[in-house]
């Protein structure tokens, strides 16, 4: 394929990770962490993105026919604009360089365990809940 054939992917992908990066930015506004503090709000924030996409992945590719387009913007370009690797990344190594290396360590790796745990949890459940409607019809 063409990058003119690409174009309207790498459109979708970018308006979706306008909206999902705008999302994040808000919560960080609603939800402020302190200096020094626990980064609830980014780890929240990816946990709700990844269980959010193994919601999206199982009903896209497993239960529904979706446009063409739905998938790179509401997976890639929605919740990945609204997870954030490299703000995970600042914060751990801002906690652990600045003498919070417990909290930092913790962080760490609640982060990944939650994010794991989200997107599996959610993807289990649709599933579940789909197979269940499926059968009930």
């Amino acid at each position: 394929m063409d990058v003119r054939g690409r174009l309207p992917v790498a459109l979708a992908v970018s308006a979706g990770g306008a909206i999902g990066a705008a999302a994040r930015y808000g919560a960080t506004l609603l939800w402020p962490v302190p200096a020094g503090g626990f980064p609830w709000t980014v780890l929240l924030v990816n946990a709700a993105g990844c269980a959010l996409l193994g919601v999206l992945m199982v009903l896209l590719t497993e239960f529904r026919t979706a446009p063409d387009l739905l998938r790179p913007f509401l997976g890639t370009g929605v919740c990945g604009g609204f997870t954030t690797f490299s703000t995970y990344a600042v914060d751990t190594q801002r906690l652990l360089s600045t003498g919070h290396p417990v909290r930092g360590l913790c962080y760490f790796a609640g982060t990944l365990l939650a994010a794991l745990a989200a997107v599996w949890a959610g993807a289990a459940l649709t599933r579940s809940l789909a197979r269940r409607r499926t059968e009930g019809a």
